[in-house]
């Protein structure tokens, strides 16, 4: 899915599957603002595949797990999040994991990413450690 620009983005319902809209939910986190829990990032992350936000994705993974560079598939299209269980990554928490799936649709078919995603928080912010896959 390609990025549409943010005026039109904002009143969409967010990606993440919250029920509201773009402007309330992960778009104010990818806009640079911190996220409250390893969950939100998460989701924020999530939105971030599913709009094509490569630069996002890599602010927000930890520097000792961060790839060099990242290149998003145009050719998936991200359908649904769903999580599926978390562990810490509350507010006053120094790590946490989330697990989810992540449904999506590319040229052979539909697919599904299942993963127990790390998250840990320093200075105020939360980051994506790594995660294991399914």
């Amino acid at each position: 899915m390609n990025e549409a620009p943010t005026s039109e983005r904002g009143a969409q319902r967010c990606p993440c599957g919250s029920g509201d809209v773009f402007d309330i939910c992960c778009g104010p986190i990818l806009d640079g603002r911190p996220a409250s829990t390893a969950e939100r990032l998460m989701r924020s992350r999530y939105t971030a595949f599913a709009i094509g936000d490569a630069a996002y994705l890599l602010r927000s993974w930890h520097p000792s797990t961060r790839p060099g560079r990242l290149d998003i598939d145009p050719e998936v299209r991200w359908l649904r999040l769903d999580i599926l269980a978390k562990s810490g990554g509350g507010p006053f928490d120094a790590d946490g994991v989330v697990e989810f799936e992540a449904i999506h649709r590319d040229p052979r078919g539909r697919g599904v990413l299942h993963e127990r995603s790390r998250f840990v928080r320093e200075h105020g912010h939360w980051y994506y450690v790594d995660g294991d896959l399914s």
